[in-house]
């Protein structure tokens, strides 16, 4: 009987739960409509953690107020880019929890609400860059990315405006993370133009913008073609390295860049300063040696190493003097490498060819 009446008791709390959150989220509804988000979203995150255990209904009626009260804040400028972020993620519990049951009560008010907040961090991204305001469009452009990762697109915008920034750190964070996912940008882009705003904007596929046309959302498809994004992907990558010191970095990304194309000069000469500005460590190292037997030996060893150094960049020189046969600073470092070598045949035919 005691056992009978302590299940009643689980029962009877448990509904009584249940009917607390449905009051609580009216109660956020009507705080929110009488425009007091803030207020609203307190409401919703005292039973957040209760969400997970109540009814579908409940959890689709949660999660869609809560995606529009963080969208209503968002659009009141109110730490707009983060706002926006929870939104999403909300709107995407919501369609998860749908899918999962089965009922689809606001999915497509979700997906509705998830196109316009892309749409504006888009279009905010966008108009920071031409304002000048290059780290905010780049931190727009990441945060389209984190809630729709399949248009990667947002994430290499995100990285050239942190790159146009000079934010270092974010721009390797992002070209990183391209190399990753292994990010081209090759392929074609899928524009139509919006019938309401006027304005073109892009589609994941071809099929989607089939569909939005159909429906009578927009006109005028176009497609464009986008050639490979991988060659300015580790160019800058290997700039930015170079740039922060980071010497063994730098080189792996210049070597990647003459993969993708063996005849960027630029690359060449990069990697000679690269490995020339390594020296500078065994020339100190030398300089600090005695006279002693031991240290004699050692000196011999590090100008062995120093030499080996040196020597491993004339086929780089050599190289780009193949695609600018008369570029004087190539041409000077050359004869620089020669004279510390004493490599006095290849030194003067190079003299007299100049």
């Amino acid at each position: 009987m005691k056992r009978k009446f302590v299940i009643l008791s689980i029962v009877l709390l448990i509904n009584a739960g249940v009917f607390a959150q449905k009051d609580q989220i009216k109660a956020a509804q009507s705080v929110f409509e009488s425009g007091k988000s803030q207020d609203a979203l307190g409401i919703l995150k005292k039973i957040e953690y209760l969400i997970y255990n109540s009814t579908d209904e409940e959890k689709s009626d949660f999660y869609l107020l809560k995606g529009n009260i963080l969208k209503d804040l968002a659009l009141k400028n109110i730490d707009m880019a983060n706002n926006l972020s929870l939104a999403a993620e909300a709107y995407q519990e919501l369609i998860k929890a749908e899918n999962e049951a089965g009922k689809y009560k606001y999915s497509l008010q979700a997906n509705t609400a998830l196109r316009e907040m892309k749409a504006t961090l888009v279009n905010g991204a966008a108009d920071d860059y031409r304002t000048g305001k290059y780290k905010e469009s780049a931190e727009k452009s990441y945060k389209v990315y984190l809630f729709d990762k399949k248009d990667t697109l947002n994430l290499f915008n995100a990285a050239s405006s942190s790159m146009t920034a000079k934010d270092f750190d974010s721009a390797i964070k992002y070209y990183e993370e391209l190399k990753r996912i292994n990010y081209s940008g090759k392929g074609v882009i899928y524009y139509a133009t919006n019938k309401k705003t006027k304005v073109e904007e892009s589609f994941a596929s071809a099929a989607v913008r089939t569909a939005s046309i159909a429906a009578g959302f927009h006109e005028k498809p176009r497609d464009e073609f986008s050639p490979s994004k991988k060659l300015e992907i580790n160019k800058n990558l290997a700039f930015i390295y170079l740039e922060k010191n980071d010497a063994v970095k730098a080189e792996i990304c210049y070597n990647k860049v003459l993969e993708l194309d063996p005849n960027y000069i630029d690359a060449y000469i990069n990697l000679t300063y690269v490995k020339l500005e390594s020296k500078k460590a065994l020339v100190d190292q030398m300089a600090a040696l005695g006279n002693t037997p031991k240290e004699m030996e050692l000196y011999d060893q590090l100008k062995n190493k120093k030499d080996d150094l040196v020597r491993s960049v004339i086929p780089y020189l050599k190289k780009a003097l193949v695609i600018e046969p008369k570029n004087q600073d190539v041409l000077k470092s050359l004869l620089g490498v020669y004279r510390s070598l004493d490599m006095t045949n290849e030194y003067n035919s190079l003299k007299a060819s100049m």
